[in-house]
């Protein structure tokens, strides 16, 4: 099944490049409660000019999780600026903060790291699942990590500044079929291959899963992966807790007993199954952390509008 492509979400980080280094300069010497509370008071704005995001949380939240509307006006100012509090986040580890990561299931991550063969890293747009990158280091594997390649100069630069000091390489999508075999080769070679598992664009191929109780679609592209090469699959979620502390899941995705055995399609369905389950149960803990802003479950909007 194809899926319409998404053209209010541009997938690029907010704000022109000289914007966006005169921020980090900043965050060198401010404190991080100061800019979030002066952040506090744009949030309303960005609401009122983001309309699509905006409706799109606003059907997230009543919904997933049946809020009336007036509690999921507030749902939506407050996942707003937990957004916004996670991109400075980024911004501020450029200019030299660190937070505090308390980690569950990494163990079993590293296991695999000290053990031959190649495995899959799959994250979500919840979260700040690119701080993982930043902090949870291993010197054992290189981590190739995909990224999308329209992003800004600045954060490109400084990621690939952050990045020449852990133990992980860059691979850029939106060049044809590059990453493909990139991808490839890295498992092949006894690598990672580190991608997000959520968001589809474009006409890829999809698979439908049950998320919060409600079918959505997810991408083929990471599932086949992982059934046809027959590697190892974990699920990592970076969860936002407080100012300068993140709490980190990691889950190894198991393939369930009755999938094996099956086509690779089958087994991907199912692999993509079990992260969808991982998702909804880190989704119900952390609500204002879902940053897919546009219409993840299709018929909500056209739903609310006729109960409305």
């Amino acid at each position: 099944m194809n899926q319409p492509q998404h053209p209010q979400w541009k997938g690029r980080t907010g704000g022109s490049p000289w914007m966006q280094r005169t921020l980090i300069r900043c965050l060198g010497w401010m404190n991080l409660p100061f800019v979030y509370a002066g952040m506090a008071l744009v949030v309303p704005f960005y609401m009122l000019f983001n309309h699509r995001g905006y409706l799109s949380q606003y059907h997230f939240f009543r919904r997933r999780f049946g809020r009336n509307a007036l509690r999921a006006f507030f749902d939506v100012y407050a996942n707003h600026f937990r957004f916004g509090q996670i991109i400075l986040d980024r911004f501020a580890f450029y200019a030299g903060a660190r937070f505090r990561l308390i980690t569950e299931g990494n163990e079993r991550f590293l296991e695999y790291c000290r053990k031959p063969g190649g495995f899959m890293q799959i994250g979500s747009h919840v979260g700040n699942f690119e701080l993982a990158g930043y902090m949870l280091s291993q010197d054992r594997k290189m981590i190739n990590a995909l990224v999308f390649a329209g992003e800004t100069g600045t954060v490109m630069e400084n990621r690939n500044r952050v990045f020449e000091h852990q133990n992980l390489r860059l691979i850029l999508t939106g060049n044809g079929l590059d990453h493909v075999f990139e991808m490839n080769r890295a498992l092949a070679d006894g690598e990672i291959v580190s991608l997000h598992g959520d968001r589809v664009f474009g006409s890829q191929k999809t698979l439908t899963c049950s998320i919060l109780g409600a079918e959505a679609e997810l991408p083929l592209g990471p599932y086949i992966l992982a059934a046809t090469r027959e590697v190892p699959v974990f699920c990592t979620f970076v969860m936002k807790d407080s100012v300068y502390t993140y709490h980190v899941y990691v889950y190894e995705m198991k393939l369930p007993q009755e999938a094996e055995g099956k086509s690779a399609r089958e087994r991907a369905a199912a692999l993509a199954q079990v992260y969808a389950d991982r998702l909804t149960e880190v989704l119900k803990r952390y609500p204002h952390q879902w940053l897919n802003y546009y219409e993840f479950w299709k018929n909500d909007a056209k739903e609310l509008r006729s109960e409305d």
